[in-house]
């Protein structure tokens, strides 16, 4: 059975909306796939409206990590996630997101980016 991103059926009262049209295709929601720190990155492409394309990434192995102090950005391993925001299950999962604090080689930094949806960990450095 297909996820559906759609309207509800019922109000937030309990009273039944009429429904104005049958479900369509564009309603269609996707199953959760998280980006987890592993070994390599590996890149999923998916077909949105209009035909573009969104990546998403499975396994995140480097993040882009910005020094505030010096604006520069360098790549660096994801050691281990440290704190997620969105769900407290996610860090002992190593599921990274958006918002969650990741520790890397230069240090603590914070993901910026959307690994569902951008297929790159880019992050900013807290320390």
């Amino acid at each position: 059975m297909a996820i559906w991103r759609g309207r509800s059926k019922r109000k937030h009262t309990g009273g039944r909306y009429r429904p104005q049209h049958n479900k369509r295709k564009f309603e269609i929601g996707r199953e959760l796939q998280f980006a987890v720190v592993g070994e390599k990155q590996v890149l999923k492409l998916y077909r949105t409206r209009g035909a573009s394309a969104k990546g998403r990434i499975m396994r995140a192995g480097v993040a882009n990590v910005l020094d505030p102090k010096t604006k520069k950005v360098a790549q660096s391993k994801i050691i281990t996630v440290k704190n997620n925001p969105a769900n407290p299950n996610y860090v002992q999962r190593n599921i990274v997101t958006k918002g969650a604090v990741v520790q890397t080689e230069l240090g603590m930094a914070r993901v910026t980016s959307r690994p569902g949806q951008d297929g790159v960990v880019n992050a900013v450095l807290t320390e």
